[in-house]
């Protein structure tokens, strides 16, 4: 028998240990219940699973880099991606040519070293009996499960302006945009800009004593009719025996969003499949206006969020409660919606990047459950967090991937040579940033 374990309520809130995280309760997901008062200890084994299905022109987009939650270079992590061979360990983050993506760790306290383990899957995973999760040689310990929610600085001075639109809607809002000049950053304009929630916690990670799968020896991406729902199991020296459980298909790996857009008398329309699990979406935009007169290029930035925000947080994995709090914020779209405008005259006709994420619902699961005396001691032997997510980017008026990699070299003979080539958003935003 399982019960869930507890996950953060919100973003930007003091940082938790595991330890507290699991003495709180979290009841149905999503629900804000009070956290009952005992004694707890950090559960002796703890097995982190990231999902992501990717789609759309997302393998484009590679070279932005952006780690971290640095409010800058997290404009390359809104859209970035990486990608053959083996695949690489958390390309649940990275993305690639696309596809379904699964990054797991794990780790016990009974054995701070653990060199490597395993994780029975089911049949219909298609990738084995078995997953074998081998420890980095070379990685640096973590200092504990602490979540990771943290704010980074800039590292360097930017240069260039940028502005800030959000809202579906055919046209722009009164009190927008909001407008930063980078080269006159002042630290309560970079507060009032940068404006970015956040509810991520730890997932998958690469530490000294948590071997992981995938990894050198073995690592493929999830077949498209690949399954995580049923029965799971870990095993390791040092993990308690029993550390078994199922997925339900409430929690499996979510379909691939299909991201359309059309022109709607110079506004953007987006449209997009319903995802059946999907707790909410959220889409956001950049693209580049080019050089200003004064010689400062600018980009623009649209997320289609009811409150301002830059969405450099949002694209990634949420938490349940704080994805239901949103929704009714109105900050990420309701899970029955299919489509977005974004106002005329934000998007350029062509250079402009889309990208949309679909949350699914996170599982978190412990056991054994927490006694029912509150003064008793729980004691979890194990603990697990899965989560899922589904994402895909567009390039309105750009054409397909396939297209430009044909017209690459192919030019017939006598045709005249082509214009110089205009720098494109990428470019820009690089400019931008400094980069």
């Amino acid at each position: 028998m399982t019960t869930p374990a507890p996950s953060f309520r919100g973003p930007r809130r003091p940082l938790v240990p595991l330890a507290t995280a699991l003495a709180l309760c979290a009841g149905t997901a999503g629900a804000q219940q009070p956290a009952p008062k005992g004694p707890s200890k950090p559960p002796v084994a703890q097995a982190w699973i990231d999902v992501a299905t990717f789609s759309g022109m997302g393998a484009g987009l590679g070279g932005l880099g952006g780690g971290g939650n640095n409010p800058l270079s997290a404009l390359g992590g809104l859209f970035g991606v990486g990608g053959g061979g083996t695949v690489p360990f958390l390309s649940t983050q990275s993305g690639g040519s696309g596809g379904r993506y699964l990054d797991v760790t794990l780790a016990t306290r009974a054995n701070p070293q653990l060199a490597e383990g395993t994780q029975a899957v089911p049949a219909g995973l298609q990738l084995g009996p078995a997953l074998k999760l081998l420890s980095p040689k070379d990685a640096k310990p973590v200092p504990g499960d602490d979540g990771d929610e943290r704010v980074e600085e800039p590292s360097e001075k930017p240069k260039g302006r940028l502005l800030l639109y959000w809202g579906c809607g055919d046209t722009v809002r009164a009190g927008q945009p909001r407008v930063l000049d980078v080269a006159k950053l002042k630290p309560e304009d970079v507060a009032k800009f940068f404006i970015s929630r956040r509810a991520t916690q730890r997932g998958a990670h690469s530490a000294t004593g948590r071997p992981h799968w995938p990894n050198p020896s073995e690592g493929k991406r999830v077949p498209d009719s690949g399954s995580l729902v049923g029965e799971h199991e870990f095993k390791g020296q040092g993990v308690p025996e029993g550390f078994k459980f199922a997925i339900p298909a409430a929690n499996d790996l979510m379909p691939a969003l299909t991201l359309s857009t059309a022109d709607k008398a110079g506004a953007t329309a987006l449209e997009w499949n319903a995802l059946p699990t999907a707790r909410g979406y959220f889409a956001g935009a950049f693209a580049g206006k080019g050089e200003q007169a004064d010689g400062a290029s600018e980009m623009v930035i649209w997320t289609s969020s009811e409150l301002p925000d830059t969405g450099f947080g949002l694209f990634d994995y949420q938490t349940n409660p704080a994805v239901e709090r949103w929704v009714k914020e109105r900050v990420l779209l309701a899970p029955t919606t299919t489509r977005c405008t974004v106002p005329k005259g934000v998007l350029p006709a062509e250079g402009s990047f889309l990208r949309l994420i679909a949350y699914g619902p996170e599982l978190n699961l412990a056991h054994p459950p927490r006694p029912a005396d509150p003064k008793a001691v729980w004691e979890p032997q194990w603990a697990v967090k899965l989560r899922v997510k589904s994402m895909t980017t567009a390039m309105p008026g750009m054409p397909s991937m396939g297209d430009m990699m044909k017209g690459e070299g192919s030019t017939a003979p006598g045709t005249p040579p082509a214009e110089e080539k205009k720098p494109g958003a990428l470019d820009l935003l690089r400019g931008v940033l400094g980069r």
